[in-house]
């Protein structure tokens, strides 16, 4: 039963009173929203050796954290964000800048963790992350395959496991309708060489690199579960757990889970590779996680919830969980786990374009790609679609006059 709940990507944990290896016993109730990925259950596991915390571990984290932070008093006070994650905050103000609680308790962090806004530290990162490429190796050894680096490989590689029967399905996908298949969207829309947006934010997906990559997205599909659209991060970690496909441009904080034995059934078969290219560069987006504290918290409550969310960022956590993450924190020695994101980022892979616009285009995508991967709209006129609700919601929010 804990092992379903764990790979749920959902779960609370409760710890009242004082505890073990913290420097200091908390006291005042503290509550944590963040993902459920195992470098957040590692670090909120720490966090709650101080006491009287509460972390709620949740993959929809990102679509209940606007309305829990601008509550008053929030709903929680230390939230889990990532760089497209943290702007919905800034914009309604409702996280606090961090400077002080840094002079007074942040000694052990570096200048490389400090997420400055305007001057001001407004989030503390604590690892990076990227989607690249996992592989059997196993697998692709047997069939004579080499590890693909461009997306023309990656299907010549499908077509050849597909072909070989050794597993259910050749390729994984996080498509999920929603917030991930617009990701997969931007990383191949970039990867391609496209930029969002012209003079005064206007959308500028119609094009080639445009067309480009809603076909790309529809020839990986057919090699993956028919199921794709509701296909998300844990749902291709448990694919490869189970042996089920040889190859996901998946993100990098699910490497850990590959060699976990409670888990998997494919320990030490899945290694890391730097993302596919496209036509430009590797299609992927560089990530940073990290945390940030709530605006309506009280004084007390902020301080409280600072000192407990740096107990989660030690190097006694790093040496605990090394290969969890590629962390930020002092003590990380980077071993194979990383080497996906290293060479990601070799390859060009650019920042996540976080903005306000690009989190209204972010969500136009992921409503609207898959007209086009189904079947219901051509390409041309999903783009077209994708760019009118995108202007919608800009006009809407301000970003165009």
């Amino acid at each position: 039963m804990l092992k379903k709940l764990l790979l749920a990507g959902a779960m609370s944990l409760a710890v009242t009173g004082a505890a073990s290896a913290c420097d200091f016993t908390n006291t005042t109730p503290v509550k944590s929203l963040t993902a459920g990925f195992e470098a957040w259950k590692a670090v909120t596991s720490f966090m709650a050796k101080c006491g009287d915390f509460e972390a709620e571990l949740d993959q929809e984290f990102r679509t209940k954290q606007p309305a829990a932070f601008a509550a008053n008093p929030s709903l929680y006070q230390i939230g889990g964000v990532a760089n497209g994650t943290l702007v919905p905050l800034l914009n309604e103000g409702t996280v606090r800048p961090l400077d002080d609680l840094i002079a007074k308790h942040g000694q052990n962090l570096t200048a490389n963790q400090l997420i400055k806004i305007n001057g001001e530290t407004m989030a503390v990162a604590m690892m990076v992350n990227a989607q690249h490429l996992m592989y059997r190796e196993d697998i692709l050894t047997d069939l004579g395959i080499p590890v693909p680096k461009t997306y023309d490989e990656v299907l010549s590689a499908a077509a050849k496991i597909k072909e070989a029967g050794v597993v259910e399905y050749p390729i994984g996908g996080t498509f999920k309708t929603g917030w991930n298949l617009g990701e997969e969207f931007v990383n191949m829309y970039l990867g391609m060489g496209g930029e969002f947006f012209g003079p005064d934010n206007a959308a500028t997906i119609e094009n080639e690199q445009g067309v480009a990559s809603l076909e790309m997205l529809k020839k990986l599909t057919e090699y993956m579960d028919p199921e794709y659209l509701v296909s998300d991060s844990t749902y291709v970690q448990q694919q490869f757990q189970q042996g089920k496909i040889a190859m996901a441009n998946l993100w990098a904080s699910r490497a850990g889970a590959m060699d976990d034995p409670n888990e998997s059934q494919v320990v030490g078969k899945v290694k890391m590779a730097g993302a596919p290219s496209a036509n430009a560069r590797a299609a992927s987006t560089l990530w940073w996680d990290g945390i940030v504290i709530a605006k309506n918290a009280s004084d007390e409550e902020a301080e409280a919830a600072f000192r407990v969310a740096m107990n989660g960022m030690t190097p006694e956590m790093v040496k605990e969980n090394n290969d969890v993450a590629v962390w930020l924190i002092e003590g990380y020695e980077p071993g194979p786990l990383a080497l996906g994101v290293v060479q990601t980022a070799e390859a060009g892979a650019l920042p996540y374009p976080a903005s306000s616009q690009m989190g209204l285009m972010h969500t136009a995508l992921g409503n609207g790609v898959a007209d086009f991967l189904t079947g219901a709209k051509d390409a041309e006129t999903t783009l077209k679609d994708i760019a009118a609700a995108y202007t919608t919601s800009a006009k809407e929010a301000g970003l165009i006059k």
